[in-house]
């Protein structure tokens, strides 16, 4: 089935569209809107969405917070070295971190960061390692925020982040440190605009941590076969009234935000609690998408989950004829880039 081989889901982007830093004005980006009953495909800004969003409906933002989680230092013998911090979930004090070494990383190396330092406690099977800093959690947190990098993807400026990057990639709504890459659906909503679609919708939060993981390409060629990273989602109770209130009338704002809300469905409606659950879920064509009536997001690499993720909302043919569209009337690409609103027939 050619919707399930990943060399359908390739496609060639010059590389002038890949946006390297986000427009002035978070609302200012340019936005398409296409309606699956009709076909009609319309090219606005991100300020006009309220004119396309169903009516009285609820907007689904994930509202998890990006850690600078990117540490630059030197081994003890003073080679230097990376530690990338990929959750701040950890067991015992170790955390799941990928590092770049000069030679065989193992038991024991030790990584110095100013007064922060981190030794390797475990080897683990899939290239990363666990590491034990020599600082509280709490204090870990402090410090990465001071001299911690933000982990912007390595298809922005190599990824390169700057002091900007710290207020640009990252949501204004941003509750709750976790992510290791941005909701970036929801880097498109000012406070202006936000306040604006109060008047007409109602608007809900989860938390979805979101990994490393989630921008990478899918390796397999047979999509069956591809496993998907672990993430942590929650949904608090006064979000999840509102979310089932609107069951019939949900906008989700990004695939993370998605993908939380497809974790919850239980058949007839999404159900969480507030404590952390972790999701590995998949949506491809073949999966169908039970929770909303819309979708908020950006546009995606080839061979990406997430283009896969929007092929199973409107299929694949027809997600690449509209990145073909994008491409022709030169929209921005990736985490910085313009948006898409999908609505469902």
């Amino acid at each position: 089935m050619k919707d399930l081989l990943l060399s359908n889901y390739d496609f060639n982007l010059p590389n002038e569209l890949i946006a390297d830093r986000p427009v002035p004005d978070r609302h200012s980006s340019r936005l398409m809107v296409y309606n699956q009953s009709t076909g009609v495909v319309i090219h606005t800004t991100f300020s006009e969405i309220n004119k396309y969003l169903p009516e009285n409906s609820a907007l689904v933002f994930n509202q998890s917070k990006v850690f600078p989680c990117r540490l630059r230092g030197n081994k003890t013998s003073g080679g230097e070295a990376e530690v990338f911090i990929l959750s701040l979930l950890h067991q015992n004090h170790l955390y799941p971190a990928m590092i770049k070494a000069s030679g065989k990383r193992k038991l024991g190396d030790e990584f110095h960061f100013g007064e922060l330092s981190a030794v390797v406690e475990s080897v683990q099977g899939d290239g990363t390692f666990l590491v034990r800093f020599n600082k509280s959690s709490d204090e870990l947190l402090d410090i990465l925020e001071t001299i911690g990098k933000i982990p912007i993807p390595p298809y922005i400026r190599g990824g390169e982040s700057d002091e900007l990057d710290k207020q640009t990639y990252q949501t204004v709504f941003a509750s709750g440190v976790g992510s290791v890459a941005a909701p970036t659906a929801g880097l498109h909503f000012s406070e202006t605009l936000l306040n604006s679609l109060k008047k007409n919708h109602e608007l809900a939060f989860v938390t979805l941590h979101v990994g490393a993981g989630t921008f990478a390409p899918v390796k397999a060629e047979n999509l069956l076969e591809h496993k998907m990273h672990e993430e942590f989602y929650s949904i608090t109770p006064e979000n999840l009234k509102i979310i089932q209130n609107n069951r019939h009338n949900l906008v989700a704002v990004g695939t993370t935000t998605l993908r939380t809300l497809e974790s919850s469905w239980d058949g007839e409606k999404v159900s969480a609690n507030a404590d952390l659950q972790g999701t590995s879920i998949f949506l491809h064509p073949g999966k169908e998408v039970h929770s909303i009536r819309a979708l908020v997001t950006n546009f995606h690499l080839p061979k990406s989950s997430l283009l896969m993720l929007v092929s199973a909302l409107i299929g694949r043919e027809k997600a690449l004829e509209l990145y073909e569209t994008a491409i022709k009337e030169k929209y921005r690409f990736f985490s910085y880039g313009d948006g898409m609103l999908i609505l469902r027939a």
